[in-house]
């Protein structure tokens, strides 16, 4: 990877708090750069307390051409958009900003990259039923798009019961497939998602009861580091299809450099304000 650093560099940066687990600048930065562009992607450790006043200062910083947000600022980034996409809208969260002509747009682009992978695995959803761990901001792209997909019946686990049943009541308003709440047992369905920080960094937790996991059920998982979580490990073992967070990660990551560099004029859905 030939990195070019110089006034003509355009700038962008991943934005998290805690940093260090991101893979997304040394990957974004190789395609950026695969496409022609004289660009580098930097991380950014910002606190929640400053998240807002940072995407601020990035707008006069003028070679500043995008920011991919990662946890915890995905719901805040929202805000901090003067237009966001119908699917960033419903989701109530942003991972990818891009400057326009208007200001920050923002986009939903981690449900997509999870559900290019599931089928990049050959995994059918159209009537199948699916369980989700997590209703942040992730979970909640993932489960707009298992919907958008054709599963038939969607049940969605999280330790927060009040955050569980809003994210149901919305999903329910779609008219896609019955949205149900669940605990963490995932018996008896076809795909089960963790969408939870839950087995990242050596992590031994996982969020479903690992033991009621089984051959046939196919299994994904949004963390990317280790690859092989407490989680994708026992779906491993008994031999169940898989999608590791790495492989969501790749695929997540070609939509996002899609994405920073269209020019904003008639991407995807109707964008809106995002007030």
């Amino acid at each position: 990877m030939d990195i070019q650093l110089n006034g003509s560099t355009r700038l962008y940066f991943v934005v998290g708090h805690p940093i260090k687990q991101v893979k997304s600048p040394e990957g974004v930065t190789h395609e950026l750069i695969n496409k022609g562009l004289n660009a580098i992607v930097s991380p950014a450790d910002v606190h929640p307390d400053h998240f807002p006043a940072f995407v601020e200062s990035t707008k006069n910083m003028l070679n500043t051409d995008g920011l991919i947000v990662t946890v915890p600022h995905k719901i805040t980034a929202l805000q901090c958009c003067d237009q966001v996409t119908d699917r960033a809208k419903f989701i109530g969260a942003v991972n990818t900003m891009r400057r326009t002509a208007a200001g920050w747009e923002g986009d939903m682009l981690d449900g997509t990259g999870m559900i290019q992978a599931i089928k990049a695995k050959h995994i059918q959803l159209k009537d199948k039923r699916a369980i989700l761990a997590g209703a942040g901001g992730a979970g909640k792209a993932i489960a707009y798009e298992l919907l958008m997909a054709g599963v038939t019946e969607l049940a969605i686990f999280d330790v927060d019961t009040t955050r569980q049943q809003q994210l149901v009541e919305r999903l329910n308003a779609l008219g896609q497939g019955k949205v149900i709440a669940h605990d963490n047992d995932p018996s008896g369905f076809d795909i089960v998602v963790n969408a939870t920080p839950m087995g990242m960094n050596g992590d031994q937790s996982a969020a479903y009861l690992l033991d009621q996991l089984t051959a046939e059920m196919s299994v994904a998982d949004v963390v990317t580091s280790p690859e092989k979580t407490p989680f994708i490990s026992k779906a491993l073992e008994l031999g169940c299809t898989v999608v590791m967070g790495t492989e969501m990660f790749v695929q997540v990551r070609d939509l996002m450099v899609n994405y920073l560099l269209e020019n904003g004029s008639g991407h995807g859905d109707m964008k809106h304000d995002a007030a």
